[in-house]
């Protein structure tokens, strides 16, 4: 499936989160002024761990710019639980299950015949629209890139 483009309404999905059980985007953007959703290939890896970190050493800075930050990746509720757990992180965590909404976002790839999603985060807007697309991410720093974009909107 092709990759929604910036100005596009991002795709709705309705999914198992790790913090409000079921879980529809359309419900958590209308709460918030920005949505970050990133989607990240596998928990405990070095990379995903590296951003989910950055993720919630800028959490605070990212909320009172009225965003909130939603993690996707096709790892199952309990291994998300642990990784949370594990590294303090303050935000949901989606399983998405056999890939469907990272293939609805065009970020699915396959490698050795597991499924996984791209390293690639999307700002969308209250209405539902992607504001902007980060195809390269610095995993260590996208914390930071996303405080200084959503401050740049300000």
């Amino acid at each position: 499936m092709p990759k929604p483009k910036e100005g596009e309404p991002a795709p709705d999905f309705t999914a198992v989160s790790l913090r409000r059980g079921k879980f529809r985007l359309y419900d958590v953007i209308k709460e918030n002024k920005y949505t970050v959703l990133y989607f990240y290939p596998k928990d405990f890896t070095f990379g995903c761990t590296k951003e989910a970190c950055s993720f919630r050493d800028y959490y605070t800075q990212i909320k009172k710019l009225g965003a909130e930050v939603i993690g996707i990746s096709l790892d199952d509720t309990e291994t998300h639980k642990e990784f949370a757990e594990k590294h303090n992180l303050p935000f949901d965590l989606i399983y998405d299950e056999g890939g469907k909404i990272s293939e609805a976002y065009g970020v699915l790839k396959s490698m050795f015949g597991k499924k996984f999603a791209s390293r690639v985060t999307f700002i969308l807007n209250s209405e539902g629209k992607i504001l902007k697309i980060f195809n390269k991410v610095n995993a260590a720093e996208h914390g930071k890139e996303i405080v200084d974009y959503l401050s740049a909107l300000s």
